[in-house]
């Protein structure tokens, strides 16, 4: 059985049945008139309005004030406690607990923040977020804006070029490079600048050419052999070859743990980088959740900065 004739239920504007909920308690027009700091005209044209959509008078007079009809009683009932929840969805503040939220957070990363985000991040979670979930794919500095403004991500962890005003943007670090080889096949030295030119050289390269980012950013060229899409197998690559890779400090440590019998040198020319970044849309800056996981994050980069670049600095030192 239909409670509304579908003609009606096209036109009914939701704010008549507030109206009509405050008259029906106040038994007043006047009365309702100043709670919903309207006028008595007002209200009144609304009740009108209410009443051509139901079909049926819901009010009628009584004295000085109004009463319910039969229509108008089934309606205060049936409206009431969806109107009390809505008003309640509305203006009370979202509550994030940690440890029974099963949120699910997308995180859009690059090749070269996984390896030391990921894991430590998993880990913090399993502790303080246990029903949390990640959903990690792959970003770059060409496809992060795209990807934060139409919602496939929550948090991007990249570097980035230039970016528009909706998405804000922290910098975990200045990442440094290193020039990362086999000792046992790359006989380097002290690494000068023609020594570097002498070695055919592995870029990593997102358009699958042959220039990296020292021909990006300084014009140099280089004798390239291989180029890979991404910083997770360049460890791979060169080991047990005399290629050389100029990678981030962080990524040549990451390498290294798992491959210790590969090197470092200090690249021979100022080659800073970019700043690797945590962006995120500002209209999510409120959202608990998402400022749970940023705050993580940032956490974990301050303590991989000072542990890899740390060691890799002593290291440069000693030798």
């Amino acid at each position: 059985m239909q409670l509304m004739h579908t003609d009606y239920g096209r036109d009914l504007d939701l704010n008549l049945l507030r109206t009509f909920v405050v008259v029906a308690e106040t038994g007043s027009v006047t009365e309702a008139a100043s709670r919903l700091y309207l006028t008595q005209p007002a209200v009144s044209a609304a009740l009108r309005r209410l009443t051509n959509s139901v079909g049926a008078p819901v009010l009628a007079r009584s004295g000085r004030g109004v009463t319910l009809t039969a229509r108008g009683q089934r309606l205060l009932h049936a409206a009431r406690p969806h109107l009390d929840a809505l008003v309640h969805a509305a203006l009370a503040p979202a509550v994030f607990e940690p440890s029974t939220s099963e949120r699910t957070v997308r995180l859009g990363l690059s090749d070269a923040a996984e390896s030391w985000l990921l894991p430590p991040l998993v880990r913090a979670l399993s502790a303080s977020a246990p029903k949390l979930r990640l959903a990690a794919t792959p970003v770059q500095f060409r496809t992060v804006a795209a990807a934060l403004a139409h919602g496939n991500v929550d948090i991007a962890i990249t570097v980035a070029d230039d970016l528009p005003q909706s998405i804000a943007r922290k910098a975990l670090f200045l990442g440094g490079f290193v020039c990362l080889f086999d000792p046992r096949h790359a006989r380097l030295g002290k690494l000068t600048l023609a020594r570097y030119l002498e070695h055919f050289h592995v870029v990593v390269s997102y358009n699958a050419d042959l220039r990296g980012v020292v021909e990006d950013l300084l014009g140099i060229e280089r004798k390239v052999r291989v180029s890979i899409p991404s910083f997770h197998s360049v460890g791979a690559v060169i080991d047990g070859t005399d290629l050389l890779a100029t990678v981030p400090a962080m990524v040549a440590e990451e390498q290294r743990a798992s491959r210790p019998h590969l090197a470092t040198r200090p690249v021979p020319f100022e080659l800073a980088g970019s700043a690797m970044e945590m962006l995120w849309p500002r209209a999510t800056d409120d959202d608990d959740a998402l400022s749970f996981v940023r705050g993580h994050v940032v956490a974990i980069a301050e303590r991989a900065a000072r542990q890899n670049y740390g060691r890799y600095r002593t290291k440069a030192r000693g030798r």
